[in-house]
């Protein structure tokens, strides 16, 4: 049995949201474990499973990962027939890979520095201007995608794929940091389309049933 550890809306709704895309998010053959915000502070025992303490963590078998984009890619590229995965045979291959993890590396990394310097830290270890560099850094690196939605309404091969999920996480964090008004309209408009998506909905209701479930309070949830 598959097992993802997750913080509600944290890197680790990345794979939850792929296991909702492939059907699997409501089945019988993963576990999903809701943890309070930051969980190797909360959840000591959690770094018995990863010594970082940071989530996603995820097993399938004896295969251990903690890497978002690349759990992501680990289960649509187990199950080609959800289309969710390119192989190296498909024109967009190069540009599925990139788009994927550019998601992370690219997107998510600077926000993870103004999450932290202008909320996460102690008050006197607050740093506006790391805030508003890290914003600036990400605002510029999210202008890549606007010229590529004017013309299509996916990142890869006329298709939803994991690189709209690994994308679209970043997207999400960033609306919850007040940050996607400043981008381009194509960009505010793919966004509203990876929420209306019914894997992106399911992936929501299930982390909110299993975060109430399992005793997690709203004030532990990771909050962007």
């Amino acid at each position: 049995m598959m097992e993802l550890y997750h913080c509600v809306s944290a890197r680790s709704f990345r794979p939850l949201w792929t296991l909702a895309e492939l059907g699997k998010v409501h089945g019988r053959d993963y576990q999903l474990t809701v943890m309070p915000f930051p969980p190797r502070v909360h959840q000591r025992d959690f770094l018995q499973c990863n010594p970082l303490g940071t989530v996603p963590a995820f097993r399938d078998g004896g295969v251990w990962m903690t890497e978002s984009a690349a759990i992501t890619q680990y289960l649509v590229s187990r199950e080609p027939e959800s289309a969710l995965a390119l192989t190296p045979a498909d024109a967009d291959y190069g540009a599925w890979l990139n788009a994927l993890h550019y998601g992370e590396a690219t997107l998510t990394f600077p926000q993870t520095l103004v999450l932290r310097y202008g909320r996460f830290e102690s008050p006197e270890r607050l740093q506006p201007q790391v805030v508003e560099d890290y914003q600036r850094w990400f605002l510029a690196r999210l202008k890549v995608l606007e010229p590529q939605l004017q013309q299509r309404d996916w990142l890869c091969a006329q298709r939803f794929t994991a690189a709209d999920i690994s994308v679209g996480y970043a997207l999400m964090l960033a609306d919850g940091l007040g940050l996607l008004p400043m981008a381009g309209p194509a960009t505010q408009a793919y966004w509203q389309r990876l929420q209306s998506r019914a894997g992106f909905q399911q992936a929501l209701q299930v982390q909110a049933e299993a975060a109430r479930a399992q005793g997690v309070p709203e004030a532990a949830a990771f909050k962007a």
